[in-house]
C-alpha cells in the first residue's frame, strides 16, 4: 500500500529530475512501465564538457561499449508507476494528512493517517520510508539510532524551464569564470536550464532578460547558439550533499532522499532511489519466499556501497564545475587543468561516462 500526502495531479505535474541512467531504464523496461519512456524519452549516447569557449564531447556509447542515458522526465515516470499500480489494483492513498509511522521496532509496524475525513491504520509487516528529505520517517527513528553526514555548498542553481527547442542534441555542462551553466532538456519542445548562484538568491532576483544573458555567457562557445523562449518554471535549487547511516531501523527502511541527499550536477538523485528500491524490493522477495532475514538484514550496507560511491562521483563533478566563493586564480586554473585531463585522457574519460551512465546494479 503506498501512503502519500499529495494529490494525484501534483506528483505527476512537478517537473523535477530528468536523466535516466543506462540502468534505470533498464529496469523500468524490465518491470514492464517503461513502454512510454521507450517511445518519447530523448535518448543520449553522451554529454558535452564546454571551458574556455571550447566544447568537448564525451561518447559514452564508446567509452562504456554501449551504455547511454535516457532523458525522461521524473513526473513522467511517476505517472507511469501510479498507472501500473492503479491498473494492477494497487492501493495508492493520495492527499493523507498526519501521516506518523510508529511499532517499526516491533512486529507490529503501522501507519496513521487521515484521508477523507476518515482516521485510518494500516498494520505493517514493514515500512518503506520512501518521503524524501522532509518526510516524517527517518525524523520518527529514535534518538541516537542514525549517524547523519551532510555537506553544504556554498551556492544554489537558478533553474529554468522554457518553451523552446533545444539548442543542443546533448547535455551541455559548462564551466565559466562567472559560474557554472547546465544546457539540458525534458522533451523535444522543452529546454531546462541551470545557472550557478548565489545559495540565498530569489527567483525574483533573476528577470528574465538577466537569465538570458548570464546563460548566453556562460553558454558561448565555438558555433553554439542558445535559443530564448517563455520561461514557464522558475526556482532556486540549494546544494547539499547527505547520508543517513544505516538505512533500517527495525522493520523501517530507508529509501531515496529520505536517506541521502546528492547535489544535481551528477544527475543522480532519482536513479540513486531506484537503486535503492530494487535492493529493497529483492530483499523482501526473498523473505515472502524463504522467511530469510538476510537480504533485508544487508539492505543498508549494500545501498551505502553504491550512495558514498555516487556521492563521491557528484561531489567530484560538483567541484570541478562550480566557482567556490573563497576560489583564487589558482582554484580556477586546476579546474581547467583537470576539465583538460577529463577531455584527453581516455582511462579519465571513461570514469566520467561509467559513473553518469550508471554503476552496477546491487543486490546484495
Amino acid at each position: 500500500m503506498v501512503v502519500e500526502n499529495r494529490s494525484r495531479e501534483h506528483i505527476e505535474s512537478r517537473v523535477r529530475a530528468g536523466v535516466l541512467e543506462h540502468g534505470t531504464a533498464e529496469l523500468l523496461i524490465e518491470s514492464g512501465v517503461g513502454g512510454r519512456m521507450q517511445r518519447e524519452g530523448l535518448v543520449h549516447n553522451g554529454i558535452e564538457l564546454c571551458f574556455q569557449g571550447r566544447r568537448h564531447r564525451m561518447d559514452f556509447r564508446e567509452l562504456t561499449g554501449g551504455r547511454r542515458i535516457t532523458v525522461y522526465g521524473q513526473q513522467e515516470v511517476i505517472k507511469d508507476l501510479v498507472a501500473a499500480r492503479v491498473e494492477a489494483g494497487g492501493t495508492v492513498i493520495f492527499e493523507a494528512e498526519r501521516v506518523a509511522v510508529s511499532g517499526f521496532d516491533s512486529e507490529a509496524p503501522a501507519i496513521r493517517f487521515s484521508a477523507g475525513g476518515a482516521e485510518c491504520e494500516i498494520a505493517c509487516d514493514f515500512i518503506a520510508g520512501c518521503d524524501g528529505y522532509h518526510g516524517i520517517c527517518r525524523p520518527s527513528v529514535p534518538p541516537g539510532v542514525l549517524t547523519l553526514f551532510e555537506r553544504q555548498y556554498p551556492f544554489a542553481w537558478l533553474g529554468i524551464l522554457a518553451e523552446v527547442r533545444p539548442a543542443s542534441q546533448e547535455l551541455i555542462y559548462a564551466n565559466h569564470a562567472r559560474g557554472f551553466a547546465l544546457l539540458s532538456m525534458r522533451s523535444p519542445e522543452l529546454t531546462r536550464l541551470y545557472l550557478q548562484c548565489a545559495p540565498d538568491d530569489e527567483t525574483g532576483a533573476w528577470p528574465e532578460a538577466r537569465i538570458w544573458e548570464e546563460l548566453h555567457t556562460r553558454l558561448a562557445s565555438a558555433g553554439f547558439t542558445l535559443r530564448e523562449g517563455p520561461i514557464v518554471q522558475k526556482s532556486v535549487t540549494q546544494m547539499r550533499s547527505f547520508v543517513a547511516e544505516p538505512m533500517r531501523c527495525g522493520r523501517l527502511f530507508l529509501a531515496g532522499d529520505a536517506a541521502h541527499i546528492v547535489p544535481p550536477t551528477g544527475a543522480k538523485g532519482m536513479n540513486l532511489a531506484v537503486a535503492d528500491v530494487r535492493v529493497l524490493a529483492a530483499a523482501f522477495a526473498s523473505y515472502y519466499s524463504t522467511r530469510s532475514w538476510d537480504l533485508l538484514d544487508r539492505y543498508s550496507d549494500t545501498s551505502l556501497r553504491r550512495v558514498w560511491q555516487v556521492q563521491h562521483f557528484s561531489w567530484w563533478m560538483t567541484a570541478m564545475l562550480h566557482r567556490f566563493p573563497d576560489d583564487d586564480g589558482f582554484d580556477y586554473r586546476r579546474q581547467i587543468g583537470e576539465l583538460e585531463y577529463v577531455t584527453t585522457s581516455r582511462a579519465a574519460a571513461q570514469s566520467l561516462a561509467e559513473n553518469y551512465t550508471g554503476l552496477p546494479m546491487l543486490i546484495a
